[in-house]
């Protein structure tokens, strides 16, 4: 078994089996439709804005900030790259880590990537991304099992940030063990159930792990100190790199949504569509909802969410428009859905249950179960569930497909969708020229 530096170090585009590089690739697809949906949005206006004042053009080079085309440090492109994707709660995402992985990652390899003189290969790329999604998915196993706080994704990003991003800058496997330890120890510690509980800009914490990840790296290879990184030299972490190199936890782990919003309200929101399809329900026919969860999905809560932010970590609103729209995709993000009165009535009319058993089982499984109350008193209930997307109950290629047009093409056209498409499905094989025209397609500002 190698040690996480060594694995960073020594990884190759041969030693990625066909499974991992599938999930690679639609993550990638997947993630651009995100990020492209993310950009028209006030937070990663704002963030952009935050990345121009703060993070200007550096020795470093120019770096693209995502979907904008604006040149910033490689720091500030994963910044403003990372909140971007961050501000549509749709990334692909790990369940046993309560995270996601992908928008710190993609920001980050494709900022440097972009300020680099040398172009990368598709495969070089891969290899890249492989390393810094299985490098964050065991440090955030790690973290989960070692840390009484329960902490946003962007705290241990940073660390498989800072190790694939090192590995970028051409560093041997002691500068990737320095940039791990620096990257995990000012990576950004944030308390998750803060934004649950208060929904704010913060989101998942993201936006910082990218670039604390990035500057870690750059660090690490001036002479920087770090190391250890205790999620992946602790004693108490060892157990979760025992199998390192053999077992791919991004293969077994990654998760893609069907829905714009916390993880959490999945399977209350398939568990809601299949009772409305399978009753031919209209939503007028239903009076109350009821919803069985896990506690920490209770705290979702959201009956009357003000803002994108309250929506997206809500249950009992996305479960009431799913009821009455039969859907939650792009148009539900407008603004006026948040005073659909339809919506409020059911939304009001939901109550949460904290089930004790669905907290037990949600350990790596997000379980829930829903009761919809019907006018005439009739009650009609789901049998418990998971969500959609998982491994087990896996999105197909044209279902992600379908939702990277879905969020891409309004904002970028379908012409440059379909050849994000086409390049980002097959990125691991393309030529140092080619990875240079899809980052065109993702960085570039839309029009």
């Amino acid at each position: 078994m190698p040690t996480f530096d060594r694995f960073a170090a020594d990884l190759t585009y041969a030693d990625l089996p066909a499974p991992v590089l599938q999930v690679l690739r639609r993550s990638f697809l997947d993630t651009m439709g995100v990020a492209a949906v993310g950009s028209t949005t006030p937070l990663a206006s704002i963030a952009r804005k935050g990345a121009t004042a703060l993070f200007g053009v550096s020795d470093a080079g120019p770096a693209r900030m995502m979907m904008d085309g604006t040149p910033v440090s490689p720091a500030g492109a994963a910044m403003a790259g990372a909140f971007t994707i961050d501000s549509i709660d749709a990334h692909d995402g790990t369940s046993p880590c309560k995270g996601h992985a992908g928008s710190a990652i993609f920001p980050a390899l494709m900022a440097v990537a972009d300020a680099q003189v040398q172009p990368a290969t598709g495969a070089d790329f891969a290899t890249l991304l492989a390393i810094a999604y299985e490098v964050s998915y065991r440090a955030g196993l790690a973290q989960h099992a070692t840390c009484a706080d329960y902490h946003t994704s962007g705290a241990w990003t940073a660390v498989g940030v800072a190790a694939a991003v090192a590995r970028q800058l051409g560093a041997g496997a002691e500068i990737i063990r320095h940039a791990a330890g620096i990257g995990e120890y000012h990576g950004p510690r944030s308390q998750m159930m803060r934004c649950i509980d208060h929904p704010t800009m913060v989101r998942d914490g993201v936006g910082w792990g990218a670039p604390s990840g990035v500057t870690a790296a750059y660090l690490a290879t001036m002479g920087f100190t770090g190391a250890p990184a205790l999620t992946c030299e602790g004693d108490d972490a060892a157990a979760f790199w025992s199998d390192l190199g053999d077992r791919w936890q991004l293969v077994e782990d990654t998760h893609y949504k069907p829905y714009p919003c916390c993880r959490w309200a999945h399977p209350a929101l398939d568990a809601a569509a299949e009772l409305m399809s399978a009753h031919n329900l209209i939503h007028n026919q239903v009076a109350e909802v009821e919803i069985r969860t896990f506690h920490n999905a209770t705290r979702l809560a959201g009956h009357e969410p003000a803002t994108p932010d309250e929506f997206a970590y809500s249950i009992a609103f996305p479960v009431a428009t799913q009821i009455v729209r039969g859907q939650v995709g792009v148009p539900e993000l407008a603004p006026e859905t948040l005073t659909d009165p339809d919506i409020l009535r059911l939304s009001r009319a939901t109550t949460l249950i904290d089930d004790p058993h669905f907290t037990k089982i949600s350990v790596g499984k997000r379980w829930a179960q829903v009761t919809l109350v019907l006018q005439d008193g009739t009650r009609l209930t789901s049998e418990p569930r998971t969500p959609r997307g998982d491994t087990d109950l896996p999105l197909s290629d044209r279902e992600i497909s379908d939702k990277f047009h879905l969020f891409a093409d309004p904002v970028l056209g379908r012409t440059r969708a379909d050849e994000i498409e086409d390049l980002s499905t097959r990125f691991d094989s393309l030529s140092a020229q080619e990875v240079s025209r899809l980052l065109d397609l993702c960085l570039n500002a839309p029009g």
